[in-house]
């Protein structure tokens, strides 16, 4: 089966944009009304146990993946049987998956109280708001989670996004409200366990409706099974490490300068991971058609792609960097207040790491795409170690910056070279190394000037509050798109990428 790659990328980048777009609007309505109504603490609170969770969040951290690049193949060929197979064992390895997640969250509990420096919100228990978020975890694995795998490569991620985008408006409607009229936390997670199990289920039920004949049935071949028990372990070493990487700022930060500080930083965090997570939109999108791709054209035919997907990526990074770096301030005083900002220094280390994130995510999703975990296992493992070490030796001097300026880094200088080489190695022609070298260096650098002559123009002004938003959004939006197009605007790969846009348009196909 040959997907309609081109189609289903522009669906899913409608639907998951839509979807982002909610999950980014409401969290900061509701961030603000828990500020109000329940305090700071909550705020660090909440984030804590995010970031305990993203560490036991076993889906993400090879099984998943694993499950959809192994469907690939069999898709394009038309291997019912075979798809039937995996399903099968994928179903059995979600369930192994809930049980171990239930014994590493229950062998966490006594260690909870040393990774919070200070004392809880008063009348709140520790231990029953960890196993509230826990049994969510859990519950999801035991629910059909492994029937998403068909609809991500099938390249329709656009059904998961319409599931979740009914049911999250939902969910965050009802914790509002009560926040607002009962102020009662442990209400706010009881909405939150039964809006992710009624996720799991919608999306089940949609991807057994539009692909009646993959059922859990079958068995592989041991050496095939082998192979898929190979590829999850190397890629589970990356994303736990891609995990600790992300968890130990926030776990750093509260156990060495508490929850109120933790919510200051989370405050700026949440913005850089709601336009992360839309950048992040457009590579989902790409995922399926790129590895689809990969196992059907040639090595020269897949670094174009590379090229026009890297060119297209940069340049809105760029742009979304320079917006953020001098919308920072002036969001944060009418979103949070003057008493909830940060110092200038740590605006600017903020969109340095937003930019290092992108960078890296963007050459991640042609790794996780081609599946080259075995050789590029070692990789994020050192980058979380460097990381965690970097943090516990600067927190106590640096504060913030330190935390910070590790992960950056981290990202720069361990990360994105080793994942150049792996790629180059593996995936694609090793003669174009240099050039691709060339073509992001140059992007990072467009972006640097721009990012400086924004923040310059934007300087010049002294206006109120509002107007500061409007004019400084103006500036920030327009300089580097005219420094991209000045100096990119000829370039060949950009205008067969606008020709390939073009053609999702109505009337251009």
């Amino acid at each position: 089966m040959k997907l309609e790659r081109t189609r289903n990328a522009a669906r899913n980048v409608v639907f998951d944009g839509t979807l982002e777009i909610v999950n980014m609007l409401f969290p900061f309505v509701i961030r603000s009304v828990m500020l109000h109504y329940l305090g700071t603490e909550y705020l660090g609170l909440n984030g804590l146990f995010k970031s305990l969770l993203t560490f036991l969040n076993l889906a993400e951290l090879g099984v998943g993946s694993a499950m959809v690049f192994s469907m690939y193949k069999p898709i394009a060929e038309d291997d019912t049987p075979t798809i039937c197979a995996l399903l099968r064992l994928y179903r059995t390895i979600y369930r192994i998956i809930g049980l171990v997640v239930a014994a590493v969250g229950l062998l966490l509990m006594p260690v909870l109280p040393n990774l919070i420096k200070g004392d809880l919100p008063v009348g709140m228990n520790l231990y029953v708001l960890f196993l509230m978020n826990l049994g969510n975890t859990v519950m999801t694995y035991w629910l059909f989670a492994y029937k998403s795998s068909l609809l991500q490569a099938h390249q329709r991620r656009d059904v998961i996004s319409k599931v979740s985008l009914a049911v999250r408006v939902t969910e965050y409607t009802l914790k509002i409200l009560i926040l607002v009229f009962t102020r009662n936390y442990y209400l706010y997670l009881i909405v939150q366990l039964v809006c992710q199990l009624a996720v799991n289920l919608l999306t089940a039920v949609c991807a057994s409706r539009m692909y009646p004949q993959y059922v859990t049935a079958g068995k592989l071949p041991k050496e095939k099974t082998l192979d898929i028990f190979r590829r999850v372990r190397d890629l589970f070493t990356s994303k736990l490490s891609a995990t600790v990487f992300d968890a130990a700022d926030t776990l750093v930060i509260s156990a060495f300068m508490g929850l109120t500080v933790l919510a200051l930083y989370q405050n700026y965090y949440f913005i850089i991971t709601a336009l992360r997570m839309m950048l992040v939109v457009f590579l989902n999108a790409c995922m399926a058609g790129v590895g689809n791709k990969l196992v059907m054209e040639s090595k020269e035919e897949n670094y174009r792609d590379l090229e026009k997907i890297s060119l297209l990526f940069l340049w809105i990074l760029g742009v979304t960097s320079s917006m953020l770096l001098c919308l920072y301030q002036p969001f944060i005083r009418v979103w949070m207040g003057e008493d909830n900002m940060l110092a200038v220094g740590l605006v600017f280390c903020f969109v340095i790491y937003y930019y290092s994130m992108g960078a890296n995510k963007l050459i991640n999703m042609f790794k996780d795409a081609a599946g080259i975990w075995r050789i590029d296992r070692w990789r994020p493992l050192t980058a979380a170690l460097a990381n965690l070490s970097l943090n516990l030796l600067t927190v106590r001097w640096l504060g913030l910056y330190g935390v910070l300026l590790s992960s950056v880094v981290s990202i720069v200088f361990i990360q994105i070279p080793w994942l150049f080489h792996n790629l180059f190695r593996e995936v694609f022609p090793r003669q174009s190394m240099g050039k691709y070298i060339r073509l992001f260096s140059g992007l990072t650098a467009v972006a640097l000037v721009s990012c400086a002559a924004s923040w310059l123009i934007c300087g010049m002004f002294t206006l109120n509050v509002w107007s500061t938003l409007l004019l400084n959004a103006a500036v920030s939006f327009v300089v580097p798109n005219l420094f991209c197009f000045a100096v990119y605007g000829r370039n060949p790969v950009f205008r067969e990428s606008l020709s390939q846009l073009k053609r999702l348009l109505p009337g251009h196909r």
